[in-house]
């Protein structure tokens, strides 16, 4: 009797045991940050196995954690990462975090979301001295250039954006540019005017700069660049998107840039030239921040050029 209640008391110890050791990296891939004193991201751990929207969340999350303090007026981005971003700054303010923070809107929709979580809005008529920006992006190539616009929101993203300080971009690892240049890995969407949109249409198609592109009309909702319905996508400024394919990355996205902005029908175009202050990167392995170089060449209409020094920080991992 003695044996058989030391043998049943082994077993069960064993089976505890292995259970717990099964766990642990469960655990590990679902808990992926960790929380400073004061409840505030300070180092990104273990990825694998996240979602594409939980990888997200992860961005969205560390940029309002390490990029925005109380007093701040912060530029709000448009999109499925950008929402995690004012998800997180919402929690912030409710829960004493931060403070006196006014956000800027770049979309109806986001303007909602930050009503619907109690964050204070002001418009640029207001105020136009921005702390920091945060958004997503639809293509980054290795210069930390830009494609937005995938959504729709680009003219009022990209008049936001310009204005601010600091423009902060989160993505995860799929909107890395594979092709070494902007244009394959995501159409460039053009904001043009409904007038004779048509003819605006050629025009751009015969851009030298842009050639090889094939312009596309945006149908349906203009929140995304897939046809889904059959009239024209209407932005929230009442304008028509043309969106641009590529088979070979553009040869030169700032003479680009800069032909469609002089081109008379366009209102604005997704290329974001030069203002990108660091990318926050979300992959299987982790988080990697890349801060940019400098501004580079500025495109038609953006604001003072961002000088900093090259940094490339990968944050530890488990």
């Amino acid at each position: 009797l003695i044996l058989l209640i030391i043998l049943t008391f082994t077993m069960r110890s064993t089976m505890t045991t292995v259970l717990t050791l099964a766990l642990i990296p469960l655990a590990a891939a679902w808990a992926p940050i960790r929380a400073s004193p004061l409840g505030r991201s300070s180092v990104v751990r273990h990825a694998s196995g996240l979602s594409q929207d939980e990888l997200k969340k992860m961005v969205g999350y560390k940029a309002v954690d390490d990029y925005v303090e109380s007093g701040m007026l912060v530029g709000l981005g448009t999109g499925s990462t950008a929402a995690f971003a004012v998800e997180r700054l919402g929690q912030l303010l409710k829960d004493g975090t931060l403070k006196d923070i006014k956000g800027i809107p770049t979309s109806v929709r986001t303007k909602e979301q930050a009503e619907e979580l109690g964050i204070p809005l002001i418009t640029l008529d207001e105020d136009s001295d921005i702390d920091v920006a945060i958004d997503g992006a639809d293509d980054v190539d290795p210069d930390l250039n830009l494609v937005k616009g995938g959504g729709g929101a680009l003219l009022r993203e990209k008049m936001v954006e310009v204005c601010a300080k600091k423009f902060i971009v989160i993505v995860d690892e799929s909107k890395l540019s594979k092709a070494g240049g902007l244009g394959p890995g995501f159409p460039i969407p053009v904001e043009i005017t409904p007038f004779c949109a048509g003819h605006t249409q050629r025009l751009i198609g015969n851009l030298p700069s842009l050639a090889g592109c094939k312009p596309v009309l945006r149908l349906g909702s203009s929140s995304n660049n897939q046809p889904d319905g059959d009239e024209p996508a209407v932005t929230d400024n009442g304008n028509y998107i043309v969106d641009l394919f590529f088979d070979e990355p553009v040869k030169d996205a700032v003479k680009a840039a800069s032909d469609l902005k002089n081109t008379v029908g366009v209102v604005d175009h997704g290329f974001f030239i030069g203002i990108t202050t660091a990318v926050i990167i979300a992959g299987s392995d982790g988080i990697s921040v890349k801060e940019a170089a400098g501004a580079g060449a500025k495109q038609a209409g953006a604001g003072p050029s961002i000088e900093k020094g090259k940094a490339e920080v990968e944050l530890p991992r488990e």
